[in-house]
């Protein structure tokens, strides 16, 4: 049985190539909703040999073959068996999947994937539908910052090992960038360097064109004193004492971009629509935050420019809020939390990869950036939207009570039932583009469900 999906893309052959080349193609293709993950990338499409990760420890592996390695026109892999046979029968099968590239015209591609398997051609098409719309999107990006003056980089990254840190780390390298993680352990390739929060090496950040810094204990949890410690202390201090290496560093970094969040404007501004400049507020998370976007100042004191992305709820089924209300809705137990009145600002993971990188090539974008999609919804019209993307219903209300005994009255109040209106000003301003400006198409794509 064979299966056939195709696309055509507005880059030129060799670019399209280059990028299913690089490290990080098989991260930003792999579909967030499902089971998998990428446990080792192939080192080489002309013969690497490939890893994803299944539940319960399972392994599902591929070679590419070298003898089918005809650049930039075609790449092959096909499964291979370890002898044990532990997937089920419909993975366990045979699997051969020709990537073959078609040049239309000097400036457009056609790519189409051919696999041949057991595994029903309905099973397959959401997973290439996804493939073929983040590859147009991700190089629909790298074109607009290459046309905006963005030449390839070298780009250090903090917390380069969570849900936001690996996708941006995977676009910035498919692109043709080099990404040097901070890591705590010891470094295990020449793209690795170990950072000390409260101590950086003197040239840590030697040679490197611009940091994005993600790193910081986990908001979500009871709202103890260690909790609120920890979050504190894993922002604060950390950002300081990088932006200080970023400005001693030896032809170092001319840009420095940290992570924030639109905690900073409190969490309960009910009918204020919150752009960059509105005040802060005056609860435990806008005071963290503030302290946290100030620690960024000796970065912009030392002459570079700097970004605090206020990110808004990030919307993908590897991590946050829809990981944890996907299983409640699929099982017909979902509905609106709290009153629903609230006011969600959310963001697609692609939309908010897309911000970073802008951040990183428009020298017209410094100081708090918003984020957020432009169309923020309440809590109720969140979850008729996902109810409706996974056709069930939203009839079980959760009320206040259940965030309260998870989180505990602070953080149901300041996390699970902020109401917050935060818009892209600063974005919009620039005449940026989202991917999924609303949540609906948002969710379809995270979760496989376009029509």
């Amino acid at each position: 049985m064979s299966f056939e999906h195709t696309v055509l893309l507005d880059a030129p052959i060799d670019e399209v190539f280059a990028w299913h080349e690089r490290r990080g193609a098989l991260l930003r293709l792999l579909p967030p909703w499902q089971p998998m993950r990428a446990v080792r990338e192939a080192s080489s499409i002309a013969d690497g040999h490939a890893i994803l990760g299944l539940p319960g420890g399972l392994r599902w592996r591929a070679q590419h073959l070298v003898d089918e390695y005809d650049p930039p026109h075609r790449f092959v892999d096909e499964r291979i068996s370890d002898g044990i046979a532990t997937l089920p029968a419909l993975l366990s099968g045979p699997w051969r999947h020709e990537h073959v590239f078609t040049e239309e015209s000097a400036s457009t591609t056609r790519l189409t994937d051919r696999v041949h398997t057991a595994v029903p051609g309905t099973l397959l098409r959401s997973t290439f539908r996804y493939r073929h719309r983040q590859l147009a999107d991700d190089l629909a990006s790298h074109t607009s910052a290459r046309a905006a003056g963005l030449a390839p980089s070298v780009v250090a990254v903090s917390g380069a090992s969570g849900m936001v840190g690996s996708q941006l780390c995977a676009f910035l390298t498919t692109g043709g960038h080099r990404v040097i993680r901070l890591v705590r352990h010891d470094p295990r390739s020449r793209d690795e360097r170990r950072w000390d929060p409260d101590a950086p090496a003197a040239d840590l950040l030697d040679g490197v064109d611009a940091v994005i810094h993600l790193a910081g204990a986990p908001i979500a949890g009871r709202f103890t004193d260690r909790h609120r410690a920890a979050v504190r202390d894993s922002r604060v201090g950390p950002t300081r004492r990088l932006a200080d290496a970023a400005v001693g560093a030896t032809d170092g970094p001319t840009v420095f971009i940290s992570a924030s969040a639109i905690g900073f404007y409190g969490h309960e501004r009910p009918d204020e629509t919150l752009d960059e400049s509105a005040a802060s507020g005056d609860d435990f998370l806008a005071d963290v935050v503030r302290s946290w976007e100030e620690a960024t100042a000796p970065a912009a004191q030392g002459g570079l420019r700097t970004v605090q992305v206020r990110t808004g709820i990030v919307q993908s089924p590897r991590g946050g809020t829809l990981q944890i209300q996907r299983p409640l809705f699929t099982a017909g137990l979902g509905g609106r939390l709290g009153s629903g009145k609230q006011v969600l600002s959310w963001i697609d993971l692609d939309d908010l990869v897309d911000v970073y990188h802008r951040a990183l090539y428009d020298a017209d974008l410094s100081g708090p950036v918003n984020a957020t999609a432009p169309e923020p919804v309440t809590g109720t019209e969140y979850a008729k939207t996902l109810a409706s993307v996974l056709r069930r219903p939203a009839l079980l209300p959760t009320p206040a009570l259940g965030p309260r005994l998870i989180l505990g009255d602070q953080g149901a109040r300041e996390l699970a039932l902020a109401d917050q209106r935060a818009v892209p000003a600063a974005l919009a301003d620039r005449g940026h583009r989202f991917r999924r400006g609303s949540l609906e198409a948002c969710l379809r794509h995270q979760l496989g469900r376009m029509h």
